[in-house]
């Protein structure tokens, strides 16, 4: 059995950032994970890359020959990808031992994991080779500094999880840069009263039964709650990882080490 994490999240969210500090610690700790690059967009890593989807289509190439945008070119790309599911990716995987732990590094194009179906039939795919996957849906930590943006980036991340139907782990990016952490801290584990009190201070009167309903939306989701990571340390990164590994069951197959001991003696 593989295992694997996907890694979601708008643009600018410091998904590839995440890989990279994730590579980072498991060569710390000696642990052995392969980067996947699934944007076609991509330039630049600071990580190994295990497979590169621009080896099978690029969106300059795209956009050159085609005439599309970047949004329309990205979405050409990721249809492409799905096409090639059976070709290209099988062959990929076949590099790959059973028990290997992939990291899929995606592009941050929002409609791919909250309509498309470009990344749930990927997914799909993956469960049909045996792999257990866990989303890892990233959210920078700035953008929750109000119970409006809170809401915001609830909903986007409760249509991916509704998308993908995969175990799903929040991470709130880029604790580092955060001045005012009260700011965050409050809605890591939020109270669905305070919630309601403070968006109907922000919002008109008439939108009191629309913020009603979304609280008890996001409230009835609990598992739509945020884990924040912190780069700077590897107590944070190695948080995120026991709870993502938690939820695909990694190591779980594991042969139990079992001491031997020296037959005690009868006198004793």
């Amino acid at each position: 059995m593989g295992y694997a994490q996907l890694v979601i999240g708008p643009a600018g969210s410091g998904k590839s950032t995440y890989c990279s500090s994730l590579y980072q610690h498991c060569e710390t700790i000696g642990r052995t994970i392969h980067i996947v690059n699934l944007d076609p967009a991509a330039e630049s890593f600071d990580y190994p890359v295990a497979m590169d989807v621009r080896e099978l289509i690029s969106l300059d190439d795209v956009m050159e020959e085609l005439g599309l945008g970047p949004n329309g070119g990205l979405i050409y790309c990721m249809e492409h990808l799905e096409e090639s599911l059976d070709d290209w990716l099988a062959d990929e995987l076949e590099n790959y031992l059973d028990d290997d732990y992939l990291v899929f590094d995606c592009p941050g194009q929002i409609e791919l994991f909250s309509h498309v179906p470009v990344l749930r039939n990927f997914v799909d795919h993956l469960k049909r080779k045996n792999f257990n996957i866990c989303a890892v849906y990233l959210l920078d930590s700035q953008f929750i500094t109000d119970v409006t943006k809170f809401i915001s980036g609830c909903m986007a991340s409760l249509s991916a999880m509704v998308q993908l139907e995969l175990p799903h782990v929040n991470i709130l990016s880029k604790m580092d840069l955060v001045t005012n952490k009260r700011d965050i801290e409050d809605y890591l584990n939020p109270e669905p009263r305070v919630l309601l009190s403070e968006l109907n201070q922000y919002m008109a009167p008439q939108f009191e039964k629309l913020n009603k309903a979304l609280i008890e939306l996001v409230d009835e989701y609990s598992m739509v709650s945020f884990l924040p990571l912190d780069l700077r340390k590897e107590s944070s990164i190695q948080y995120v990882l026991s709870q993502i590994d938690n939820c695909i069951q990694y190591g779980e197959d594991a042969d139990v080490k079992v001491m031997e001991f020296d037959p005690e003696d009868e006198d004793d």
